[in-house]
């Protein structure tokens, strides 16, 4: 067994096909590296590994365990799974981060249950501890407190992290990472499933990703006032989100809900309607580039944290928003 106590990020993707999102970890991994004295790596696995290895060496791997098969060309926990804990088990990495996505709470279930160690869900901080064990920080009893997590007696450790929390690091085409290949035997006949097909979800909501937002809360109402709230999202390209309080009141699926105990996103502008701005709403929006805030009551906190607040009726405001952006966009 090698001595190495680096920093692992594993790298997802579908079918070969990944997005920068992949690498998002990477930032938070460089800074966690460089407190520990390690070296950054990553892990990939797939079909055809190639490009992966190479993007992870331009967004600061400085290594890159390979795992190439025809096994791995699509994901499957009892495959990857196999091949992630032979190759950690090789190569000893002291901490090991997954995007808290469905892929990665699989993947890291499996290997923590596997290596017999601890592993820590859907992390919102990541910081060195004492002994140079990680504490993980993560919302619990639905968002209404925040607790610390350390696992200082097995190694590796483990943690799911939930996107958008942490920077992307820099891509620099520049830097080049040095690959290990690392073959490891799946028998197709030796695994218990196969992938079939995948069948997309009715309510295709990609907040995480999405450069433009537009959210609404208890103010829009009733369910009916998310009509005009998709319309101007569908006018700017973006997606269509809610506060916890609109998703508990049965206006909108929870797939579109922003906040602690909902999806963290970074997008360029979020527009909230109606959105009173509570602690657990903002602890997932607030780092937004631009924050737009439309509400009745000028006291709502939310103008606390906007860039530009607007404070009127969403039913008077978002109709002339849509109308002038569409004549702006030539729509």
């Amino acid at each position: 067994m090698s001595d190495h106590k680096d920093v692992w990020i594993y790298v997802e993707h579908k079918e070969g096909a990944f997005t920068p999102m992949a690498y998002e970890l990477f930032g938070i991994g460089k800074k966690l590296a460089g407190d520990l004295g390690s070296d950054l790596c990553a892990l990939v696995i797939g079909e055809n590994t190639d490009e992966l290895a190479k993007e992870a060496g331009y967004y600061g791997a400085s290594k890159v365990y390979a795992v190439d098969g025809a096994p791995f060309k699509t994901f499957r926990g009892e495959a990857y799974g196999k091949a992630a804990c032979e190759v950690m088990k090789k190569y000893n990495p002291d901490l090991v981060l997954y995007r808290a996505t469905t892929q990665g709470a699989d993947l890291s279930a499996v290997c923590a249950a596997t290596l017999e160690t601890g592993l820590g869900s859907d992390a919102i901080g990541l910081e060195l501890g004492e002994n140079k064990a990680v504490k993980m920080t993560r919302a619990a009893f639905g968002g209404s407190y925040l607790v610390s997590v350390i696992n200082t007696k097995t190694k590796p450790q483990m943690a799911t992290v939930r996107p958008k929390v942490f920077a992307m690091a820099e891509r620099d085409t520049s830097k080049q990472a040095e690959v290990v290949k690392e073959t490891v035997a799946v028998a197709e006949d030796d695994l218990r499933t196969k992938v079939l097909e995948f069948i997309k979800s009715q309510v295709m909501v990609n907040l995480v990703e999405a450069d433009i937002i537009v959210s609404g809360g208890r103010g829009v109402g009733k369910p009916e006032g998310f009509n005009i709230l998709q319309e101007l999202a569908n006018t700017l390209g973006g997606a269509l989100g809610a506060s916890r309080a609109a998703v508990d009141s049965g206006w909108i699926p929870q797939e579109h809900q922003v906040g602690q105990t909902g999806k963290t996103v970074k997008p360029k502008i979020y527009i909230a309607c109606g959105i009173s701005g509570a602690i657990q709403h903002l602890a997932g929006m607030r780092t937004s580039d631009c924050i737009v805030a439309i509400n009745k009551d000028a006291e709502a906190p939310i103008f606390k944290v906007a860039s530009y607040g607007i404070v009127a009726d969403y039913n008077q405001v978002v109709p002339k928003l849509i109308d002038e952006f569409k004549k702006r966009l030539n729509k």
